[in-house]
């Protein structure tokens, strides 16, 4: 066999059962094709926007765990856990696939408020069933969700923060309070904590209060709305907060404020009429208002878009118009459940998210009530 002592020349190309014997260092910035490791301490996360895209592979040298970028969409990244361990790392998903639950509420007359806590299916169409209780009863609170618990707070004369778990069925826990007693509020979810809008107590308010979902506490004042009012509908994306309708004389306004850090909200579009007793639903694209000022009987679902600051359009109606009805959303569809119409309710009507189309009627609440709040689990 022949040698070749090869000096200063450049080499195009050769095959790897061509190189024998030990190779001389050489400097590792000049190889190309080779794929990379990045290396840190920490995991990273949906903002970790990789250079190298989809396929881009993270160390975390201080548990050990691997990750691969399957998603290079900026600022929602999602990274899967490949080693050994769990936690794959993703954008924030407010909706649920698994149940909706309807917390709380009132029956009318001299009865007292619910603290009853039922969940409905989101994978077949059946009737709600009762799998806990409130700490105590509550009427118009404001519903928030991790990713593993409910929140109920306020709501009917306390300022208390009820939290239970979604993967066993059981009651509440008072897990903190709210700045003040008030009720009529409506709730909004991130992926690190819960907000609260609006309310009443003894005029309208205009405040933004969040909360933590990693520890139990208490809420704190971080902005506020752009009009004081109650009875207003909550929606979520990944990454802000909508408050729509509610009354202050009534009003068609759509707020929207971050969750990225703690600001006022602005106005942002309206929907297609004024109203109040109003409740919300989210798909990952869109926010939905549905609900009507007591006595009117409007039964319009309205869309806004989470991409763009616009107003809202009329694309069906519920079963019936209904005031202060529960609310909750799955991937898929919207669930608007129970409220007052004539009498009070106990209808769960289901809308496409997909399709705009009319709300059916599917199943029933255990009790027929109004002034519930929402939940979804995932």
């Amino acid at each position: 066999m022949s040698l070749t002592h090869i000096t200063n020349d450049n080499i195009i190309s050769m095959a790897s059962s061509k190189l024998t014997g030990t190779l001389p260092v050489m400097d590792g910035s000049n190889l190309t094709g080779v794929d990379d490791v990045t290396k840190s301490a920490s995991d990273p996360a949906t903002d970790t926007n990789p250079s190298g895209g989809v396929g881009t592979v993270w160390l975390n040298t201080t548990s050990g765990e691997l990750f691969s970028c399957t998603d290079a969409t900026t600022d929602e990244n999602v990274w899967v856990n490949v080693g050994g361990g769990d936690g794959d790392v993703q954008p924030w998903i407010f909706q649920g696939t698994i149940s909706g639950y309807a917390v709380g509420g009132h029956q009318g007359g001299s009865t007292p408020y619910d603290n009853i806590i039922e969940k409905y299916s989101f994978v077949s169409d059946q009737n709600s069933t009762d799998v806990g209780d409130l700490t105590l009863g509550r009427n118009t609170p404001a519903g928030t969700s991790s990713s593993t618990h409910g929140y109920s707070s306020s709501g009917g004369g306390n300022n208390v923060i009820d939290k239970f778990s979604f993967s066993v069925d059981g009651d509440a826990t008072d897990v903190g309070d709210l700045i003040a007693v008030n009720d009529q509020l409506t709730g909004q979810s991130s992926s690190t904590h819960g907000y609260v809008s609006g309310g009443a107590a003894g005029g309208y308010l205009d405040t933004i209060q969040k909360f933590t979902v990693a520890s139990d506490a208490n809420a704190t004042d971080v902005g506020n709305l752009t009009l004081a009012r109650g009875g207003c509908a909550g929606h979520s994306s990944t990454t802000h907060g909508y408050t729509s309708g509610g009354e202050a004389g009534s009003t068609n306004v759509i707020d929207k404020f971050t969750f990225a850090s703690d600001a006022d909200a602005t106005d942002v579009g309206d929907l297609t009429s004024a109203r109040h007793g109003v409740t919300g639903q989210s798909s990952a694209t869109n926010g939905y208002t549905t609900g009507t000022t007591f006595s009117t009987g409007t039964d319009r679902i309205d869309k806004f878009s989470f991409s763009s600051d616009s107003n809202a359009a009329n694309i069906g109606t519920t079963t019936s118009g209904r005031y202060g009805a529960n609310s909750s959303s799955s991937t898929t569809h919207g669930y608007y459940a129970g409220g007052y119409d004539s009498a009070y309710s106990n209808v769960i009507d289901k809308f496409s998210f997909s399709v705009d189309e009319n709300g059916t009627d599917i199943a029933d609440l255990t009790v027929a009530r109004y002034g519930m709040n929402v939940g979804q689990q995932y």
